[in-house]
């Protein structure tokens, strides 16, 4: 379903994911005597399911068996009471020494169907869905370089965010990145009390300082839009966000700032759940003639020219690879004519878009401008891409939502009227042409966002809180019958 390189979720380098992961309970299938026995038919040879005939069951399986036979024997009558009365256990379980998985997605299915099927073992192609409870922060080294994300031109942040520069800095001894637009913010530089610690930050321009492989932690303070932008600063791997609810709109921003010192604390010991947030990974190929005036966009954009591959015999050129959190947005812009492009789903065209345009979103993105649009909100454990057009002039086209690693392709129809326009969470946006074309698929590397309690009881209380999901006036109950109409015949 996935290539380990480019789709899936957070992939380690065998294609599994990264975080901590739980063994599943072992089902009777794979409780088998040794080797040998009446379930010798059953062994699998690399693709074929079938015994062969004429072999003889592997010598190093027989003598595995016989030596577990041997320990068990030499093992105290009270010591072999308490093994044979335990239950079993996988390797992986006795491994790990993790409880069992039993939360939203429960445990990890079984790839075997029936005596002689089973799924092809492919490290590259099969994602392992993980517990979510499983997901907990842990530092291989203690983190020292901090990325502190301030709400630029908001008055109101100017004193948590010196707060918080102090904190990190003089308690706990960390380098701290800021932009440089905010280190050389005019207000605070009139504070000559916080002009020593002023000193010691360490500023980066976006588009020109690579932050990649420095940063261990990012902190947020604003709301949502300072999340999306931290996302943006990173297009590979993405250290842990803590993100602290100081803007307009807290639907990402789980902390509240009161409690700073408690919660960086708690994350900076290791103590802390994470959900990982998938982002897409967008490619567009435009016609070379037009390279120059978008190089000039992005420029103008980002402050860099994006890092383009020209294929000269192709007559293409491949822009600049991006990761976005939320969404990607193909609309009709400033024409008055419905937009129409046509939607590849594994090279395969699935259907025409003709309205205002399409929305692909991650489940993050899916209580942002898809909602708006008539799109399920959906937790951001799930692995999935939604598809969400805009206006349709269809009322049958309804939002759909397809497995991650899908590879999502998006051009101009050949009988369209006009161009469209194209945006990646809000930001970069340029003019699609009728050649040009837009390639959507999951990213492998996601967002790992630090929850506040736990990664269901957080997203729930945003749509309460943020989105007022389900919240209404509740009806007062009966203090005493007064319809005489119930108790008459």
């Amino acid at each position: 379903m996935m290539d380990a390189a480019d789709k899936g979720g957070a992939l380690n380098g065998e294609g599994t994911v990264s975080t901590t992961s739980e063994s599943r309970p072992q089902t009777e299938a794979e409780h088998r005597p040794c080797p040998g026995e009446e379930m010798w038919d059953r062994t699998r040879y690399g693709r074929s399911s079938k015994k062969r005939e004429g072999t003889s069951p592997p010598t190093a399986e027989k003598l595995d068996c016989v030596t577990t036979t041997k320990k068990r024997d030499q093992m105290s009558p009270k010591r072999r009471e308490q093994v044979e009365k335990s239950p079993r256990k996988s390797k992986t379980h006795r491994k790990v020494g993790h409880r069992q998985a039993h939360f939203l997605h429960g445990p990890s299915p079984d790839i075997h169907f029936g005596p002689k099927a089973s799924i092809l073992q492919n490290s590259t192609s099969i994602m392992h869905i993980q517990d979510p409870t499983s997901q907990r922060l842990t530092w291989d080294k203690p983190p020292t370089n901090v990325l502190v994300i301030k709400k630029v031109k908001d008055e109101a942040l100017l004193e948590p965010f010196k707060e918080l520069c102090t904190f990190l800095i003089e308690e706990k001894h960390l380098v701290v990145f800021v932009e440089k637009k905010v280190v050389d913010d005019a207000a605070l530089a009139k504070d000559a009390n916080f002009e020593p610690i002023r000193q010691q930050l360490s500023p980066f321009r976006e588009g020109y300082d690579e932050l990649s492989g420095c940063i261990d932690l990012i902190i947020c303070l604003g709301g949502d839009g300072t999340l999306l932008y931290a996302s943006s600063l990173f297009q590979t791997s993405v250290p842990p966000v803590m993100a602290f609810h100081l803007g307009s709109l807290g639907f990402l921003t789980p902390f509240k700032f009161e409690s700073y010192r408690t919660e960086v604390t708690n994350v900076i010991e290791g103590d802390a759940r994470i959900i990982l947030r998938s982002r897409l990974k967008v490619k567009v190929v435009k016609e070379l003639k037009s390279a120059g005036v978008e190089r000039q966009y992005l420029v103008q954009d980002n402050g860099l020219a994006p890092q383009s591959h020209i294929d000269n015999e192709a007559g293409k050129v491949f822009m600049q690879v991006l990761h976005v959190l939320n969404e990607v947005v193909v609309d009709r812009g400033p024409s008055s004519y419905l937009s129409n492009v046509d939607l590849y789903l594994d090279g395969r065209l699935i259907t025409s878009v003709q309205g205002d345009g399409v929305i692909v979103s991650t489940p993050t993105g899916s209580t942002a401008y898809a909602a708006a649009a008539g799109a399920s909100m959906m937790h951001p454990n799930v692995p999935a891409i939604m598809i969400t057009p805009i206006c349709p002039h269809s009322l049958s086209f309804r939002p759909i939502v397809v497995p991650a690693g899908m590879e999502l392709k998006i051009m101009l129809s050949p009988d369209t009227r006009n161009a469209a326009w194209v945006s990646f969470d809000g930001r970069r946006r340029q003019e699609i042409q009728h050649t040009d074309s837009i390639t959507v698929t999951t990213s492998c590397y996601p967002v790992p966002s630090i929850c506040c309690y736990d990664l269901v009881y957080d997203w729930f209380e945003s749509l309460a809180e943020c989105l007022h999901w389900n919240v209404r006036k509740k009806q007062s109950r009966f203090e005493e019958i007064t319809d005489s109409s119930d108790t008459e015949c």
